[in-house]
């Protein structure tokens, strides 16, 4: 299906404690689109997944009543693993109790007449960051999306790598042996997220005789010197790092795209995350270009938007 421009999505990024949506308008085919008719709302994640999708599809109805020209089709994000075959949720952790099982695209497509394409929220975000954002121009790149939780989504070729069942880029199930004993969301150990995420922060900083804080609070400790946050801190960076450089020779990307709020560390995380990928990447690959995100909030509804488009012209 051919896409006529200018053109306007409605497009929406769910995560378990808000949703947002908004207007993603396109004047040209080359020309940067702008996110308009923003709103958000509360999840209200432990409502249940019914009733998630009841708010989603609520949202949905009143974004496109924003309109003043037609909409073309509906792209979303969403936590969870996603069935990109369906646009169903094939998965989700106890953050998004029920969630599992929802049938999002055929609800919202059903509701509206519109083309719906669903993905995971993370590669969302990274295909709105390669396509518009810090990665722009680039062919091949990782997003790295740590915060609460640790996601990754991978982008070949310009078009965000989605695997068999759109499961490819789950990047915080990465076996890591100095996780283990750390439980994470879904009861698992030894991965990642449980020693780089934010989440893994405070609970390893608590197991290891702290107070129970925030991850945002024991960065700012470990900046003022604390020696135990420091510690906590600077073992998820460099645990990050080192995980960065093994996926990296997995794919040889042209740089790798950090988000999140665990990104907010401060500089000895930083400089923790950047020695530890020296310390396992081979040489030459040790000027690849490691850089923060660019879009913020706007990245996932961006990427929803560009993973509409995709498909309506058949490339997904």
């Amino acid at each position: 299906m051919s896409v006529e421009h200018p053109c306007t999505i409605a497009a929406f990024d769910v995560g378990g404690t808000k949703m947002a949506g908004a207007l993603v308008r396109y004047s040209a085919a080359d020309a940067a689109p702008t996110v308009d008719a923003l709103r958000s709302v509360p999840t209200e994640a432990q409502r249940g997944g019914s009733a998630v999708l009841d708010t989603l599809a609520s949202l949905v109805a009143d974004v496109v009543a924003d309109a003043e020209d037609d909409v073309v089709g509906i792209g979303v994000g969403t936590a969870g693993l996603v069935d990109v075959r369906t646009g169903g949720i094939a998965f989700a952790n106890e953050l998004m109790p029920g969630w599992t099982g929802q049938p999002v695209a055929e609800r919202l497509s059903a509701s509206l007449g519109l083309p719906v394409a669903v993905l995971n929220d993370v590669k969302a975000h990274a295909l709105g960051e390669a396509r518009w954002g810090a990665a722009r121009g680039a062919q091949t790149c990782f997003v790295i999306a740590a915060g609460t939780g640790l996601g990754g989504g991978i982008v070949a070729n310009g078009r965000v790598l989605l695997g068999a069942h759109g499961f490819a880029g789950e990047l915080g199930r990465t076996p890591c042996p100095d996780a283990l004993g750390t439980p994470r969301a879904c009861g698992t150990a030894s991965e990642l997220e449980s020693i780089a995420a934010g989440s893994g922060i405070e609970a390893r900083y608590v197991a290891a005789g702290g107070e129970r804080l925030a991850g945002d609070e024991i960065a700012r400790r470990a900046a003022d010197g604390e020696e135990l946050a420091r510690r906590i801190i600077l073992e998820a960076g460099a645990v990050l790092g080192e995980a960065i450089a093994t996926w990296t020779d997995l794919l040889d990307p042209e740089l790798v795209v950090l988000s999140g709020s665990v990104c907010n560390a401060g500089k000895a995380w930083r400089a923790a995350l950047q020695e530890g990928f020296e310390r396992q990447a081979p040489s030459v690959m040790h000027g690849l270009p490691i850089v923060d995100a660019a879009l913020g909030s706007r990245a996932p509804l961006i990427g929803a938007a560009e993973y509409l488009l995709d498909t309506l012209k058949g490339r997904s």
